[in-house]
Parts: structure tokens; C-alpha cells; sequence
């Protein structure tokens, strides 16, 4: 057979990876023995009482149903459907944001700017999306971010793929060191027991290593991109990913900004501040100040009914108030831009088009949960575990925790899914090999983080990948080695701290 003739293989789509994971998670539950554990009045598993139960093998009708399934929720797999919408408001309101033009002349001016220290950007932007996801677990978040800053970076001369690495890997680096992340070190600290300050100084040390390492390992990629295109792992698609995101590499481009171009671009950034403000936990954090203005604006007389007496405090907004701001900001800018109203819903419902494959992606990603669950083989998975890592020393159990988190965390990809699954069970059995709760806690938020980095299962990761354009394959020929080295980092300040 000539050269010509042979056939690459080619990675499938992230839907065709989700589909197959599926089924053989399906295929999964006809061999491993179904089991469930008990739990307390809060939901927490109690150790030491698993049992196995009877086999409720998965079929095909349960596949083909998985993923609407997770679209609508179920009792132990949340619905997927407010991510979903909040990514398709997103889309709207980005598609209102590029037809004022604003956002183009706002990247060439960036570039202009910054022409000849672009790679700072990815300086003093990894650092504050690595801080998004450590005190808040920025995650499906960062689905606002990828449409606007991928362009960014291809017009100051680097790839689509340095684009998504510095949001993808940014936060989730700050998930993996998270500090006060609530979805993960929060609830795992209150299912382990324990105060979430414990272990707050390794779990720092981990931070301020990891991110470093993350921001340089992309600057030396940007930086070997921009001194030669033809190295960039995309390069194959540059001129079609250039026509999508619709950038202009044109030295004439314009950098002068119109009144109302000024004006979007000022509701546009506030737009944003607004969404990072309402998504932090701030009585969490020990502020009060929104929840008391919330309380004492919605007591009014007269004025409290016109607000709504169901109005949420910023830190409590989730992702159906955050869809709810994206499509109440596009309205705004369709309106201060003297949009026509026809042209505005063009625009709105073009744009929401745009990442409904997106969106999909979530619901696909959630199914894999809803069938392991259905075919109750979460449990038994989790009791191999337990008995795997019983009268072990200090170091070699924490180790094999972390070992141990990993595949958990590629069956289940929420974190805080995963910390109220298993830590209930965990936390107690560190007890017996002097190994603290805390440290417990830092090695599920380490592997869990890891694995949200390139794990299919999450749809973190898909969506991302998706937005930039990216196949997986690329994705994981891009982190490969840099997760090892992540992977060791780990290991080593977890041995470390049991020495402590």
C-alpha cells in the first residue's frame, strides 16, 4: 500500500469518547458486583458498612437514555442542564459583543500594547485564573473565557492552544492546590471533620509551586511558538482556527475604539467582574457585606417588592443567576449600542448556536456518572479501595491515596461529588496510620486535579477543548509530560508532610 494511501488514525470526537466510555462503563456493571454503603443523616458514607446488593446491569436503553438523564438530573448525578444553559447565554451574549465590533478593535489595541512582551500576558493571567480556582473552584466558569481570550493570543502571535492552556490550566491548577476552594476542600474538610484551615500551609506550598510551574511550562511553549509558528501543535489548522475566531493579522487592523465600542467594552468588563464576584463564597470567607446589603435592600418597603423578595446575594449566585447575567448584560449592550431589535435576536440566538455543541458536551460527559450510579458499582469500586489501603505506613498509604483518587477521579469528575463520596470513608482510616485528615484532603484535591486536567470524563476539559477548537489527542500530547512532572511534585510534598 502507498504512502498515499494509508490511513492516520485520527482520535474521535469528544462525543464519540463519551459514548464509548459510557457503554463500557455499562458493559462494567454486568461484571463488577453491585454494593452500596450506609449513610448518616447527612448523606455521608459510614465505613465499614458496605454490602453488596442485588446486580442492576446496564442496557442499551439506559446508554442511549444516560446522557438526557444527566441533562435533567437524577438524585445522585446533578442536572447538567443549568451549566448548559448558562454556557448557551454565554454564547449569546458574546455574539451581541462581536457584532458592536468592540471586542476586535479591543484585541488589536491589546496587541498593539503589548507588541514585543506578549508573553507577559500569560505572566498575569495564569496566576489570576490559578486563583479563581483555588478559593472558589473555577471550573465550568471559565467557559466565558475561552472565546475571548483564544483570539488574544493568536493575534500577538501564538496558538489557539496556548489560549485555552492558560485558562484550562490556570484554574485547574488552582482546583488541584485549592485552598479554600468550597466544592472540594470545603466539603471534604466537613466530610473528613475537620476544620478547612487544617492543612491550609501545605496546601499553599502547593499553590505557589504548581503555579509557577504551570505559568513557565506555557511561557516556554508561547515562546517557542512565536519564534516559530510551524512548531505550534495546531499550526496544521492556524488559517481556519484564524477565520473562526475571526482574527485579523493585518498590521492595519484598527485600534481606535468608537464612543459606543467604549461603552460595550466598559459593560463587558463589568459583565465579568460581576460573574467572578457572584460565584466566590464570600461568607465563606468570613464577608458578610453582600448578604447584609441583600437583606437590607430586599427589606425595604415598596422597594424590596419591586427588586424581588427572592433576589440572591452575590456569593450565592450559581449558574442559573450567572445565565441570567449574561443574557440581561446582552440586552444592555444591544440597547447602549441602538441595536435594531431584529439584528439583536439574529445576533443572540446565532451566537448561543455556537457553543450548544458545547453545551451538549457537559450533559454527555454527566451520563457516565448516572450509569455507574444506576448500575450501583460506585460503591464497590470505592470498598476495593478501602480494603486496598488498610494497615499500611504513613508513607505508603498516602501514596496509594493518591494513587487510589486517581481512577476515582476519572469515574467521578465532580470534585465535590467525589470528596462526599469517599472522604467520609477515608479520613477515618488515616486515623489508624498517623496520616491527618487535612493531608488526606490535599491528596483527593491533588489527583482529583490532575485527572480534571485530561480526563474525558470531564466536561471541564471536553468543553474547553471543544470552545478552542482542540482534539483531545493534541491536548494530551501537549500536558503528557508536564503531568508526570505535576504527578511527582505531588507525591513528594504529600511524603513530605508526613513527616510533619
Amino acid at each position: 500500500m502507498s504512502e498515499k494511501n494509508k490511513k492516520r488514525f485520527k482520535m474521535p470526537s469528544s462525543y464519540s469518547v463519551l459514548i464509548i466510555i459510557i457503554a463500557i462503563m455499562a458493559v462494567l456493571t454486568w461484571i463488577i458486583p453491585a454494593g452500596q454503603y450506609e449513610a448518616d443523616k447527612a448523606g455521608k458514607l459510614i465505613a465499614g458498612t458496605y454490602k453488596t446488593v442485588a446486580q442492576n446491569p446496564q442496557g442499551i436503553w439506559d446508554i442511549l437514555m444516560a446522557p438526557i438523564r444527566a441533562m435533567l438530573g437524577t438524585e445522585t448525578v446533578g442536572k447538567a442542564i443549568d451549566v448548559a444553559f448558562f454556557i448557551l447565554m454565554v454564547g449569546s451574549f458574546l455574539g451581541v459583543v462581536n457584532e458592536t465590533g468592540a471586542l476586535d478593535v479591543g484585541i488589536a489595541s491589546i496587541v498593539k500594547k503589548y507588541k514585543g512582551r506578549e508573553k507577559m500576558l500569560i505572566v498575569i493571567l495564569m496566576p489570576l485564573f490559578a486563583l479563581g480556582g483555588t478559593t472558589y473552584g473555577m471550573g465550568e466558569e471559565t467557559m466565558a473565557f475561552y472565546p475571548l481570550l483564544v483570539p488574544v493570543m493568536m493575534a500577538v502571535g501564538f496558538d489557539s492552544l496556548t489560549g485555552v492552556a492558560i485558562i484550562l490550566l490556570g484554574s485547574q491548577i488552582g482546583c488541584l492546590a485549592s485552598i479554600l476552594n468550597p466544592f472540594a476542600t470545603v466539603i471534604a474538610s466537613e466530610a473528613a471533620g475537620v476544620p478547612t484551615a487544617d492543612g491550609i500551609l501545605w496546601r499553599i506550598l502547593l499553590f505557589v509551586v504548581m503555579t509557577a510551574l504551570s505559568t513557565y511550562f506555557v511561557y516556554r511553549y508561547a515562546d517557542k511558538i512565536q519564534k516559530d509558528p510551524t512548531k505550534s501543535l495546531v499550526y496544521s489548522t492556524r488559517e481556519e482556527d484564524l477565520k473562526h475566531f475571526n482574527v485579523s493579522e493585518s498590521e492595519a487592523a484598527p485600534s481606535t475604539l468608537s464612543k459606543k465600542q467604549k461603552q460595550v467594552l466598559v459593560l463587558f468588563v463589568l459583565t465579568f467582574v460581576l460573574m467572578i464576584a457572584s460565584f466566590i463564597p464570600w461568607t465563606d470567607l468570613g464577608i458578610s457585606f453582600f448578604a447584609d446589603f441583600n437583606k437590607w435592600i430586599t427589606g425595604l418597603p415598596v422597594l424590596g417588592q419591586i427588586v424581588g423578595k427572592s433576589t440572591s446575594a452575590l456569593g450565592t449566585w450559581y449558574f442559573p443567576e450567572g445565565a441570567m447575567l449574561f443574557a440581561v448584560m446582552a440586552i444592555i449592550i444591544g440597547f447602549v449600542y441602538r441595536m435594531e431589535e431584529e439584528r439583536f435576536i439574529t445576533v443572540f440566538m446565532n451566537g448561543a448556536a455556537d457553543l450548544l455543541g458545547v453545551a451538549l458536551i457537559v450533559a454527555v460527559a454527566r451520563g457516565i456518572q448516572v450509569i455507574m450510579n444506576d448500575g450501583m458499582i460506585t460503591a464497590t469500586i470505592l470498598h476495593w479501595g478501602e480494603q486496598g489501603l488498610k494497615g499500611l505506613s504513613s508513607q505508603v498509604f498516602i501514596v496509594l491515596t493518591y494513587i487510589f483518587y486517581l481512577p476515582m477521579s476519572f469515574l467521578i469528575p465532580s470534585s465535590s461529588g467525589l470528596a462526599s463520596a469517599t472522604m467520609g470513608i477515608m479520613a477515618p482510616l488515616g486515623k489508624f496510620v498517623n496520616v491527618p485528615a487535612s493531608l488526606i484532603i490535599t491528596a483527593y484535591q491533588s489527583a482529583s486535579g490532575l485527572l480534571n486536567l485530561v480526563a474525558p470524563t470531564s466536561g471541564i476539559v471536553m468543553g474547553a477543548l471543544a470552545l478552542g477548537r482542540i482534539e483531545l489527542g493534541t491536548w494530551w500530547k501537549f500536558v503528557g509530560k508536564f503531568i508526570l512532572v505535576l504527578m511527582a511534585i505531588s507525591i513528594a510534598v504529600l511524603i513530605l508532610a508526613t513527616f510533619f
